[in-house]
């Protein structure tokens, strides 16, 4: 037989009731069970805000970098200037075609620029296109053609577009005209040919253009 046990003694048996904390758990002042682990840093509660100042500096770094490169663009690979094409192998196709007398302009200044060039067979006939680029920067283009002139020039110009008086060029007679937008004409009305100068430049330059050509 066992011995008998004190009457005080605790139960080995440290099982709480259901819904219980443990008995060797410390408890909060208010009742709850003690936190065991460690107690986690503060959290920022907010963003720090960068002053203007710090704004513009860093603007400035990025804007440093394509200020070079446009400068060196413009300096060493020169971006401001046209990209300019020889015309003689257009118009070398138009003479040899020989389905109208050719004119190519003469004496032009250093400050034109020869920008698109082309001759091709159309509908009705046959164009030589040829562009270029004013002293000004302004566009102009010259079209001889032998398409019929009551179907060019409305075609090139506008469907409205009247002769506004004539103009001599080179002894020859001019017509002007009006064009899309802010554009001016000059046409030069001949049996086998129609010559047009065409485009955004001031009155002299296309009169210089047209004057040119022989």
């Amino acid at each position: 037989m066992d011995p008998a046990q004190p009457a005080d003694r605790v139960p080995d048996d440290r099982t709480p009731p259901d819904g219980q904390p443990p008995a060797d758990v410390a408890a909060h002042a208010g009742g709850g069970p003690a936190t065991t682990g460690p107690t986690p840093p503060p959290v920022a509660s907010g963003k720090s805000e960068r002053s203007p100042k710090d704004m513009a500096i860093s603007l400035l770094v990025l804007l440093v970098p394509i200020v070079l490169l446009l400068a060196f663009y413009r300096g060493f690979l020169g971006g401001d200037q046209p990209t300019t094409v020889d015309p003689a192998p257009a118009i070398e196709q138009a003479r040899s075609a020989n389905v109208f007398p050719v004119s190519q302009p003469q004496g032009l200044g250093s400050g034109w620029s020869t920008v698109s060039a082309r001759y091709q067979t159309v509908e009705g006939g046959a164009n030589l296109r040829l562009g270029y680029l004013t002293p000004e920067g302004r566009g102009v283009q010259l079209l001889q053609s032998n398409v019929p002139a009551e179907r060019l020039i409305p075609a090139e110009l506008t469907g409205q577009s009247q002769p506004q008086g004539p103009t001599e060029l080179a002894g020859r007679s001019w017509q002007r005209y009006t064009a899309r937008g802010n554009q001016q004409a000059l046409v030069l009305l001949e049996p086998t040919r129609t010559v047009i100068v065409v485009g955004d430049a001031r009155d002299n330059e296309l009169r210089e253009l047209a004057g040119s050509l022989r």
